[in-house]
């Protein structure tokens, strides 16, 4: 296990803390990046349908994966919390009521997708050929709830207990056998079915059952079980335990499920604009997903330090070491974005070697930019503000957000029918909106004595 953590001259965690949680979280999000890279690079040499339903059928399986995610993102608060304040046992006791509770939502969601989606997409989609593909798509893909569920349990623990290399090597595990399987199942390579679409979904699917696998192997073999109270199995399906994660965890699993949910809606906004703008908004989707993920890895950190922050009872370090991260963020995400501006066409280039394609995307490419490097601001403040368990105010923020973003998409997207550039510049709305009311809840909000 990792070695404890610095702290600077005035009680803050310090930079040096903050590259040692951070960077194994951004190893782990680039090497799971490198799955959708894969997808899109292998599926942009198929066709522009299998390239637009990739992105209908990611961000349509997206929406209830990060219900998931958002349950054991609540998780890893109180995880975080309890590590603060040195309370170890309770840890594992938060793993298995969350673990139960994920196991059960995956089946209901498995039945509910395989047999309500033929039925619910095609009156959204308006291409046939688009619509097939999708839910072929979906009909592989579906079975990761399963399996990406189980590991997220795992992924809250290590990152609520700061110890976050484990991250790093499940991903280079899981993205190792991705490749090899997306090569063989879309094409027919290595004596594999030639699957096409379907072939990139039941590759994902199957290296998240690889990722599983390790993350249940390295904590049988590295992890003190009894410190973290992992002998108390009865806790799997301890009512009390479970309304206790759930009542943090019910509001982290809302506030992604809208986020997605709407984008989802900006999707199907763009392709009522056709085969081709779908295909170019699903290539500055995959371009903007590296700065992204870097600024995830950023503020997935300042969640689970400030949550451990607060449970040492050092509440008055928490904007210092926001500032931190921000500025770490900020040098990091902008040299990448500022060579996206520079050479979109040899970025682009990577996912498509369609020279009509790239031209179309260059303009969003830079709009793209623009939202990504406010991101960095929004994404960091709204995590802060959920380390501090005001996970209410995190949904009401994203329900404000939301309101302004869905009326956007349907008069500028559905209505005027823009570019695609045009199309984009819903995310610098979004995203600045997501800045302004963080930072007004952490300057004037009653976060500071909150329980968990």
């Amino acid at each position: 296990m990792e070695k404890t953590v610095e702290f600077d001259a005035k009680g803050c965690y310090s930079y040096k803390k903050i590259s040692a949680v951070t960077l194994p979280i951004l190893v782990s999000m680039l090497m799971e990046h490198v799955i959708g890279m894969t997808d899109t690079a292998f599926l942009g040499r198929v066709s522009e349908v299998a390239l637009g339903a990739s992105a209908l059928g990611m961000v349509y399986f997206l929406a209830f994966f990060v219900l998931g995610t958002g349950f054991s993102f609540g998780a890893q608060i109180l995880i975080a919390r309890r590590n603060g304040e040195k309370e170890f046992a309770e840890i594992g006791k938060i793993c298995y009521a969350g673990g139960f509770f994920l196991l059960v939502l995956s089946l209901i969601l498995i039945l509910g997708i395989k047999f309500l989606s033929p039925v619910f997409l095609p009156h959204l989609i308006q291409s046939p050929a688009i619509c097939k593909a999708t839910i072929e798509y979906l009909d592989w893909r579906v079975w990761g709830l399963l399996f990406v569920f189980g590991s997220a349990i795992f992924r809250a623990f290590y990152v609520g207990i700061a110890q976050t290399r484990i991250l790093t090597y499940s991903s280079i595990v899981m993205v190792l056998s991705n490749i090899v399987l997306n090569y063989g199942l879309i094409f027919g390579k290595y004596g594999m079915p030639e699957m096409g679409i379907g072939g990139a979904a039941l590759a994902s699917t199957i290296s998240e059952v690889i990722a599983l696998g390790f993350y249940v192997f390295y904590t049988l073999k590295f992890v003190d079980l009894k410190k973290y109270g992992f002998e108390h199995i009865a806790a799997l399906v301890n009512p009390g335990i479970l309304k206790k994660v759930f009542s943090v965890s019910c509001w982290m699993m809302l506030q992604p499920f809208l986020a997605v949910g709407v984008w989802f809606f900006f999707f199907v906004a763009v392709e009522y604009l056709g085969e081709r703008p779908l295909a170019v908004i699903n290539l500055a989707r995959t371009l903007s997903a590296l700065p992204f993920i870097i600024i995830h890895a950023f503020a997935t950190a300042a969640n689970s330090l400030v949550s451990n922050l607060i449970g040492e009872g050092k509440i008055s370090q928490v904007w210092r070491l926001v500032n931190k991260i921000m500025v770490s963020a900020v040098l990091l995400v902008t040299p990448l974005l500022l060579f996206y501006v520079i050479f979109p066409e040899l970025s682009l280039r990577i996912y498509t070697d369609n020279p009509e394609l790239i031209s179309a995307s260059i303009d969003v490419t830079y709009v793209m930019s623009c939202a990504s490097f406010i991101q960095i601001f929004a994404f960091i403040l709204f995590n802060t503000v959920s380390g501090t368990g005001a996970v209410k105010t995190t949904v009401a923020i994203e329900f404000i957000n939301l309101i302004f973003y869905a009326v956007f998409v349907w008069f500028v997207i559905v209505k005027c029918r823009p570019t695609p550039a045009v199309a984009w510049s819903t995310e610098i709305m979004y995203q600045g909106i997501t800045a302004l009311l963080s930072l007004l809840f952490l300057l004037y909000g009653k976060w500071q004595n909150k329980k968990l």
